[in-house]
């Protein structure tokens, strides 16, 4: 439960971050909702905004995913 809050606090601040679509600040909270969701992202290096809250990320490490926030209103991340 701790993390589902964590997770949805993160990304409640993404869409007012997501004017600076490339900002480190947007950089550092998708890499946060990576970790919680146990996805291996060495540092992300990229964020595509696909609509509300839907992100497409790349990281140095090579992978890539889509983190948004599913129908149950959770935070998901599919990789790419």
């Amino acid at each position: 439960m701790k993390r589902f809050v964590l997770l949805s606090s993160v990304l409640a601040l993404l869409p007012g971050i997501a004017a600076a679509a490339e900002s480190p600040a947007l950089h550092k909270d998708l890499a946060a909702s990576l970790a919680l969701l146990g996805q291996p992202c060495a540092q992300v290096v990229s964020a595509a905004a696909q609509g509300d809250r839907d992100y497409l990320v790349s990281c140095s490490d090579g992978n890539r995913y889509r983190v948004y926030v599913n129908a149950q209103g959770r935070v998901s991340a599919e990789k790419r």
